[in-house]
């Protein structure tokens, strides 16, 4: 037998390792998508905050400082329904500068590797709009408290399931199953797909938009609903001080 024919006999299986999906260089060892998602979700949930605030001041529900001075504009008597509606309104106009920024400053001034970029910029604007107009419902509807409850849904609950830093098959059963809906891990997977997977629509950008569009529908159901309710029991937001005074009647 032919040494060559005996040292393939002995050694048959020639193993040969390399990246199935091999990044540039500028990817961050494959963590680019998931900072640029945080970065969009926490660009919304800002935004709602800044936005609800404005809303409430130029409506005269609320003081607005400005250094040493205090501004209150005269009350605008307005539902809880139209002012949610203002808002959401603004975030989707906020969101086409936001997303404009960040991308422009992710790729433009950072050098992340991207492509499929009005695509990108796209999925980045819807973003931001979900996840503000998502924030802006929960403060709705929760009030001061709202903010904690963003902070939890957006991002305490959202990190460690958004299937980047930590594969989910790693978590307890508890987080696998917040996984399913929580807003960051399907956008994760959405700009994994458009900066990894040439925007392949089976690598998570079907279900990126998917559950972008349900979690929109969502929040307009849920919010519209609730302060629906809360106006049509009368609980409007009309300051103590607004209310006309009580006159004692004449002996």
């Amino acid at each position: 037998m032919p040494a060559a024919a005996r040292v393939l006999l002995a050694d048959p299986a020639a193993v040969t390792v390399k990246d199935g999906h091999p990044l540039d260089s500028h990817s961050g060892l494959g963590l680019t998508a998931f900072y640029y998602a945080l970065v969009l979700v926490v660009c919304g949930m800002l935004s709602a905050n800044v936005i609800s605030g404005q809303v409430d001041h130029t409506l005269g529900y609320t003081h607005n400082d400005m250094g040493p001075l205090r501004l209150h504009r005269p009350l605008i008597r307005a539902t809880r329904v139209q002012t949610l509606a203002i808002a959401g309104t603004l975030m989707a106009g906020l969101s086409l500068l936001m997303g404009t920024l960040v991308m422009a400053g992710a790729v433009g001034l950072m050098g992340m590797d991207a492509s499929h970029l009005p695509l990108l910029w796209l999925y980045s604007v819807c973003a931001i709009a979900v996840s503000g107009i998502g924030a802006l419902t929960l403060l709705a509807v929760f009030g001061t408290p709202g903010m904690l409850v963003v902070t939890l849904v957006f991002i305490g609950m959202a990190v460690p399931t958004a299937n980047a830093t930590t594969p989910l098959q790693a978590l307890p059963g508890f987080y696998r199953f917040l996984a399913e809906f929580e807003p960051l891990r399907q956008i994760t997977g959405g700009i994994r797909a458009i900066l990894y997977y040439d925007a392949q629509a089976d690598a998570g950008l079907t279900r990126g938009w998917v559950m972008m569009a349900v979690g929109l529908a969502l929040a307009a159901l849920f919010g519209f609903g609730v302060l629906g309710w809360y106006d049509r029991k009368g609980l409007h937001r009309i300051p103590a001080e607004t209310e006309p005074e009580k006159t004692a009647a004449p002996a």
